[in-house]
């Protein structure tokens, strides 16, 4: 492709992801796929390419852009080489004219900029929300002996992390294949941390998902004790028992749950965990470096039906806690409304537990929790706050 087709790439692109956004579509990374798919002529290095292009638009745009194409006209303003390339060759867009329709630059939609600023997150941890991530490995304990890497990697901020570069092939690695590491956030294997679990006890994940966080709680109890992960998403769920294979994950038993009906699934173990992990959908304002257009996709009503199903699945977890347990509340945002604020809800409507300082080498105090971010700790941001049942 020639840099100018390049461009026309990115422009079509970004169009779809545009109306993915609006219409709560396909996440770009499919779209991307999929617009390359039928496209064969497009090699490495195109794709590459366009690939940049496009996430430097939804970067660079805080609002929803009316098109690809003045998402594309944003950058140009700031790049002479890119605002060459709108050419009008075959292939190529259109020159830019001089009343071209520019997309808006800024971090986020301006409502959720305002909240980013009424949660005390500042211009540079903003900035930092963008940045592209790194790509973090936990090595796995049960495991560890077969974590023999062709690289060395950095030291995290969680015991057992390694950081690389980002693009870095690790599913081609012997170590990834057979289940000596695993890919995983710094920042997210510290909230696992932060559930302290151990061997011998009985843990639950209450909002599992594909199962990140409970294979790492499989590694810190030694494959010793009864690990329940859960989640109402039938699809992602089963990805969890295959990943525990490749793991050595034995304890881990999964249970799929009914939206609206999770206690009657959970009765029997109703007030006899030591520990429940509550890692609950949220806006994932700590993610875009990893997803940037997620944030185009919220909206004020859904992060309000976001909030509410955070308390309901709070109040959940607090119902499976023993007396003396511990119920380990983990959101990825840096919004208080679903993190500090929800926990001092929890708290005030529940006179029976209390909060409890996390010492994890990392983050800054929020309210009962802990807040990571970018900025400040290198990794993905969240909200973590320790609550215990009192006897």
């Amino acid at each position: 492709m020639r840099p100018a087709a390049r461009v026309q790439a990115a422009i079509e692109i970004l169009d779809e992801i545009i109306a993915a956004a609006r219409n709560r579509g396909a996440p770009a990374d499919r779209i991307f796929t999929e617009w390359f798919r039928p496209r064969r002529f497009a090699g490495s290095g195109d794709r590459r390419a366009v690939r940049e292009l496009v996430y430097a638009a939804i970067r660079a745009c805080g609002e929803v852009p009316p098109s690809g194409r003045a998402a594309l006209a944003l950058l140009a303003q700031g790049d002479a080489a890119l605002a060459g390339l709108f050419d009008g060759s075959p292939h190529g867009p259109a020159p830019l004219l001089p009343d071209e329709q520019v997309a808006q630059a800024g971090v986020a939609p301006g409502w959720l900029a305002e909240a980013l600023d009424a949660s005390g997150v500042g211009a540079d941890e903003q900035a930092a929300l963008l940045e592209r991530a790194p790509l973090d490995l936990r090595i796995n304990a049960l495991k560890a002996a077969l974590a023999v890497l062709p690289e060395p990697g950095e030291p995290t901020i969680a015991p057992h992390g390694l950081r690389f570069a980002p693009g870095t092939q690790v599913e081609l690695w012997e170590a990834y294949r057979v289940g000596a590491v695993e890919v995983q956030d710094a920042g997210s294997q510290l909230t696992c941390e932060a559930v302290s679990a151990r061997p011998g006890e009985a843990v639950v994940d209450l909002c599992a998902g594909a199962g990140g966080k409970t294979l790492a709680l499989a590694a810190a109890m030694d494959n010793r004790g009864e690990l329940l992960a859960c989640d109402a998403d039938r699809a992602r769920l089963s990805r969890l028992a295959p990943r525990a294979e490749r793991a050595g994950a034995s304890i881990v038993t999964t249970r799929l749950l009914d939206g609206g009906r999770e206690m009657a699934a959970l009765q029997d173990w109703a007030a006899r965990a030591d520990a429940v992990l509550v890692d609950a959908p949220c806006s994932g304002t700590g993610t875009w470096r990893r997803n940037p257009e997620a944030r185009w996709r919220l909206s004020p009503a859904e992060l309000a039906r976001l909030t509410a199903l955070q308390a309901r699945l709070l109040d959940i977890g607090a119902g499976l806690v023993k007396p003396g347990g511990r119920l380990v509340y983990v959101v990825c945002s840096l919004l208080d409304a679903e993190g500090a604020d929800q926990a001092a809800a929890f708290l005030a409507r529940r006179p029976g537990w209390q909060a409890v300082p996390l010492l994890l080498g990392a983050g800054n105090p929020r309210g009962a929790g802990l807040r990571l971010s970018p900025h400040g700790d290198g990794c993905d941001g969240f909200f973590i706050a320790r609550l215990e049942r009192l006897c």
